[in-house]
């Protein structure tokens, strides 16, 4: 029977917070009384969140260098490889051809230079016997310096054929992951093919790009300095990926974009996260969650707060007992039941907690306890009789 009428007494003063209660009301209690705290600094915490896209920390598009045909494909979508691995093979039969021209080219400079520098050399003992002038000698050797020169061009000739030939083949510059493959064997591609062939992705760790408002940055840079002394005394950031899920790695802002983006009034910020276990996948998407520890703040709950025209108020309450109607200011990131206040309100300050809508700017209040309030609602709801919880019910 007792908890029969523990219940019964439990229920009716939910009732009566619900209908006096509502929008910060308070019930009638024939008198001006109302709860009255002082404003103390707490530990407090909060967090914001930027919409983020995440990349590798290279993702490297991978196109041919010479047009043909492909004749060959060696990985798959998604496959690890590692730098100089062979992707792709490009039909290769004209540059084979090129580099076996080339290879005639410099043996027939190299005759044409032996040629000459017998000739040379043989002019040279018949000069020393008065045989020939001058003229003869001269002629001689300027023939071979330009067998010369032509043997090293023939060499430049085929060592570019050679080059042109190896682009035939084409490896990935980086280690990574392969991204999708648009082209099968036997598509015509070229340098300006568009899609690549694939992407590369170095993803052993992730760049994580997000942007944060002018007003952010600049908050950052008066508190620490610097913009980039803000960017180092960052705490470590959380990532939440599409799903909801928080990723199991914390990361790091490291960079800073030195200019804004005039269209938005946003700078980019990138976080690096490790990505051992390859979840993190490049252009996928998610929130970058920055945290926000003050070791000393002013929070009020946001039941004591009206907010009109995106402005915020609170009674304060002065020595007279009188209440102000008093406009404060709020950090704009909040645990959704309290609010940290930045300006408006100091320490010692004193506010009412419950009842705000029955207030009006300097009516003078008898402040009482919050526990004594609440002690107060108890006793109404013993008082109340059957017919008062009816009349109640049918506000």
């Amino acid at each position: 029977m007792k908890i029969k009428n523990y219940f019964l007494i439990a229920s009716m003063a939910a009732l009566v917070v619900a209908c006096g209660g509502k929008r910060g009301g308070m019930p009638n209690f024939g008198d001006d009384e109302y709860p009255v705290v002082s404003v103390e600094t707490t530990a407090s915490s909060s967090q914001s969140s930027y919409p983020a896209t995440i990349k590798g920390v290279q993702d490297v598009e991978i196109r041919p260098k010479v047009a043909g045909f492909i004749t060959r494909i060696n990985v798959r979508e998604g496959q690890a490889v590692k730098a100089g691995q062979l992707l792709f093979v490009i039909d290769n039969a004209t540059y084979q051809a090129a580099v076996r021209q080339s290879q005639a080219a410099v043996n027939t400079a190299k005759a044409q230079l032996n040629t000459a520098k017998l000739t040379y050399e043989n002019n040279q003992k018949l000069f020393e016997q008065n045989i020939i002038g001058d003229y003869e000698l001269s002629a001689a050797r300027n023939s071979y310096e330009t067998a010369s020169a032509s043997v090293a061009q023939a060499e430049a000739a085929l060592a570019s054929a050679r080059e042109t030939l190896s682009f035939c083949y084409v490896k990935s510059p980086v280690a990574g992951l392969i991204g999708s493959l648009p082209y099968k064997v036997g598509s015509m591609v070229s340098s300006g093919s568009t899609p690549a062939l694939t992407t590369v992705s170095d993803n052993s760790s992730m760049e994580v790009y997000f942007s944060m408002t002018e007003k952010d940055i600049l908050d950052m840079a008066k508190t620490s300095g610097t913009a980039q002394a803000a960017i180092a005394s960052m705490p470590t950031v959380t990532l939440q990926l599409a799903d909801g899920t928080t990723y199991n790695h914390p990361g790091k802002v490291t960079k800073m974009s030195g200019v804004l983006d005039p269209a938005t009034g946003s700078a980019q910020l990138i976080a690096v996260f490790q990505n051992p276990e390859r979840l993190l996948k490049s252009g996928g998407s998610g929130s970058i969650i920055v945290p926000h520890d003050n070791v000393a703040s002013i929070v009020v709950p946001q039941s004591c707060v009206m907010e009109i025209q995106d402005k915020k108020f609170m009674y304060t309450v002065g020595k007279d007992s009188k209440v102000k109607y008093t406009e404060i200011k709020v950090a704009p990131q909040n645990d959704g039941n309290n609010y940290v206040v930045t300006e408006g309100l100091n320490v010692g300050d004193r506010y009412v907690t419950n009842g705000i809508t029955k207030l009006t700017d300097g009516m003078e209040i008898k402040p009482i306890t919050p526990a004594r309030y609440q002690q107060k609602i108890t006793e109404q709801a013993k008082a109340m009789s059957a017919g008062d919880i009816v009349n109640a019910m049918k506000k």
